[in-house]
């Protein structure tokens, strides 16, 4: 079991409030990911479980039983930093075994969870070299297995890829998957790159300003966000955003910055001529649908199998669109953006969702 909740968390450096009430539930055996952007609150949050920081007010309960007050070491907890944080003049078999060492692990068990985690991780062949003879991603992976070795309840990792480069970054990503799913443990990861959370979780926590904004699976979150924020912020490219007014009857919404269009659009118990903002993911555009958006081409991304056509009506607002016929365009083409209302969302002036 490795349950874990926060009731109403909070975290303040003076009077400067940073976690403003975190409630959460972590079920064992959940890969969960905090999701954001800088400053958020998410790697305080993730310092406050470790025990490095302490709780202001609130409690952190793990399998039902209070944390605050309990030293790090005892929490069943074991953590992965940005940095790898290795010890130069040791070598991969001496750094992952060094905390056991440390704490008294008699001499034949440490040979032993060292190797079942080289193991894991592929780290065989490495035993006996140093860091500097390691990559980037062999290094991060050293550092998972001086994670493994101490076999806790939960894995807590603090923006573990930040530092490897793009290719590196993918292939960990799949290393950490397949991780969680052979040692089926509760893991808590941090990052600020949505890509790494759409991926990786089994639920996604979004965070704004130590609040969260919205809890769950990446794709709820995906296809219902509660909010603007949590709409703009995942999914990639992000969500295009479209300034309107309620029109009488609540029927349908006129487009200012783009020619006043009118987009069948039911905005329910909306005061004809307020404001809101509709959303539209740049895969919902195509060459049907009873709405459309007269652009002109600006630049064209050509990923392959896929183009991504920046446009705009005007000197208005970049609109992303999805496409598959992309080859036969070009900048400066007009085109005529077609899609389906009932895939746009609608959000109030504050940025509620209207459903």
């Amino acid at each position: 079991m490795s349950e874990l909740q926060l009731n109403d968390v909070r975290k303040s450096y003076g009077n400067f409030e940073v976690i403003k009430g975190v409630d959460l539930d972590i079920k064992t055996g959940e890969f969960v990911v905090f999701v954001g952007p800088s400053g958020c609150g998410k790697s305080t949050l993730l310092r406050m479980i470790a025990g490095l920081e302490e709780i202001t007010s609130g409690d952190l309960t793990i399998d039902g039983e209070r944390m605050n007050d309990v030293d790090p070491s005892k929490r069943g907890i074991a953590m992965v930093f940005q940095s790898y944080a290795l010890y130069p003049h040791m070598t991969v078999r001496e750094n992952m075994g060094f905390a056991l060492r440390f704490a008294g692990v008699p001499k034949a068990e440490i040979e032993s969870r060292v190797g079942e985690a080289a193991n894991i991780l592929e780290l065989g062949p490495l035993l006996d070299r140093k860091p500097k003879q390691l990559s980037g991603g062999q290094r991060q992976r050293v550092a998972i297995g001086r994670a493994i070795v101490r076999h806790p309840k939960i894995f807590l990792f603090d923006e573990p890829l930040s530092n490897l480069d793009a290719e590196l970054r993918v292939h960990m990503r799949i290393e950490i998957a397949r991780l969680h799913k052979k040692l089926a443990t509760t893991i808590i990861y941090v990052t600020h790159d949505q890509v790494e959370a759409m991926t990786l979780a089994d639920k996604i926590v979004v965070m704004r300003g130590g609040v969260v904004e919205q809890v769950g699976s990446p794709l709820d979150l995906y296809d219902d966000p509660a909010n603007l924020f949590v709409a703009g912020f995942i999914g990639s490219p992000k969500m295009n955003f479209l300034k309107g007014i309620v029109e009488a009857g609540g029927t349908h919404v006129r487009l200012p910055d783009l020619g006043n269009a009118i987009i069948p659009v039911r905005v329910k118990d909306a005061t004809p001529g307020s404001a809101v903002t509709i959303g539209i993911r740049p895969e919902h555009f195509g060459e049907t649908g009873s709405a459309s958006l007269d652009l002109t081409i600006d630049m064209l991304e050509h990923l392959g199998g896929e183009t991504f056509a920046y446009a705009r009506h005007g000197d208005g607002e970049l609109i992303i669109i999805e496409t598959k016929n992309g080859r036969g365009l070009k900048s400066g083409d007009s085109i005529a953006a077609r899609f389906d209302p009932a895939a746009a969302l609608v959000f109030d002036a504050d940025g509620r969702r209207l459903r």
